[in-house]
């Protein structure tokens, strides 16, 4: 008789996003607009720091936590920039991307059966995670608020059931961030619930108007929150793998011992390379995000021009627009525009269903190639819209 594998895992599949960049081993003149990646380079001090730390022999195990100098420069920046305090013996993992960090969070909090409110369209990573674990993703609908969470509609979702709701803002995929009173509407909802917030906010960093608002900034939160962060998007760090997980401590705790067996420790070179980004690097991420802004105008115009509306970014690098002009799903929409225009673009069913009619587009690529993408798209838009075909 064959064995059989987890059913959890039969049950989820290849992200939406790497389902259409994977095609693109077969279109080698294509524009890839696909992944949320900066195309800027990690800062020459970061990586002066892993040389060093390599030169010098820091390559073995450091504690699960993390190296604890690290996890004091984590507490120090959040500290000076948004005012609030964890602390770095206790409350702080540094884990391998934020991504292990989700993971974590949620192998900590749920059980089969939990209910998990997601407001949708949302991050491809959130779903499986929760299935894998036997909780039920509860879906959120944020199309008819500009992307943006409604307290009144938490309310009514919330159930016996709910174990946790999970925030991802700035937004992946649509670029939103939520003004400084919807947070207070929030906050006021859920200090009423006992249920974990989980705040994913790596993107905290690229925001475009005013500062980001952090769920850690709201004290009568912290005892059920878990703040999720990272460097990959903040420093251009993505392959570096250096997440944060920070939590009350009767949380961490438990969170470290799943850490622990998951992967021992971050890697260590990547943690001293970490310190310096969070330490004389502070203003990498304002650099680049003037780019962003130039990118995200220059992306806004163009697209709004070719009748694909759009809710303005104001954080993130990823536009959301709306397709119906082109009367076609938007899977449809993706493939066609790929293989009859060499333009890769994420369908927003990648999402969730909640996504249907909107595609996502990363501007983190260099603006010539954005430039080259947005005519072939305004071309073969046009030239589909007035009947011509290719």
């Amino acid at each position: 008789m064959t064995p059989s594998i987890n059913p959890r895992v039969q049950q989820i599949e290849l992200s939406g996003i790497r389902k259409i960049a994977n095609l693109l081993i077969d279109y080698p003149d294509a524009i890839n607009l696909t992944v949320g990646q900066p195309d800027f380079p990690t800062p020459d001090r970061v990586k002066q720091a892993a040389h060093q730390a390599i030169s010098n022999n820091q390559t073995a195990y450091s504690s699960n936590a993390g190296l604890l100098e690290l996890r004091q420069e984590v507490s120090t920046f959040f500290a000076d920039k948004y005012n609030f305090t964890y602390d770095p013996e206790t409350e702080i993992l540094v884990t391998t991307g934020a991504s292990e960090a989700m993971d974590v969070a949620f192998r900590t909090i749920l059980e089969a059966g939990d209910e998990v409110i997601i407001p949708v369209p949302s991050y491809t990573g959130y779903e499986p995670l929760i299935t894998l674990t036997g909780a039920k993703p509860v879906y959120l609908d944020t199309t008819q608020t500009d992307f943006i969470p409604d307290p009144q509609q938490i309310e009514q979702l919330i159930t016996p059931n709910t174990k946790a709701i999970v925030f991802n803002y700035p937004s992946n995929p649509t670029g939103v961030t939520i003004p400084r009173l919807t947070m207070d509407a929030l906050v006021a909802t859920l200090v009423k619930h006992d249920i974990f917030i989980i705040s994913d906010e790596i993107y905290s960093e690229n925001t475009f108007e005013g500062e980001h608002r952090s769920f850690a900034q709201y004290p009568e939160l912290k005892d059920k929150l878990f703040l999720i962060h990272g460097l990959s998007k903040s420093h251009s760090m993505t392959g570096w793998r250096i997440g944060f997980l920070l939590a009350a401590p009767q949380w961490t705790k438990h969170a470290a011992k799943i850490h622990a067996y998951n992967t021992i420790c971050a890697s260590v070179p990547s943690q001293h390379a970490a310190i310096c980004a969070l330490n004389e690097c502070r203003q990498t991420p304002a650099a680049m995000n003037r780019e962003y802004i130039r990118r995200c105008d220059y992306m806004y115009t163009r697209l709004t021009n070719m009748g694909l509306p759009t809710v303005k970014p104001t954080g993130a690098f990823y536009m959301f627009p709306s397709i119906k002009i082109a009367n076609m799903t938007a899977d449809q929409f993706a493939h066609t525009l790929l293989d009859e225009a060499r333009v890769a673009v994420v369908p927003g069913t990648a999402f969730t269903s909640y996504g249907e009619g909107h595609i996502r587009i990363s501007y983190a690529y260099a603006f010539d190639q954005l430039e080259i993408a947005m005519d072939r798209m305004e071309k073969w838009l046009g030239d589909r819209t007035s009947g011509t075909r290719y």
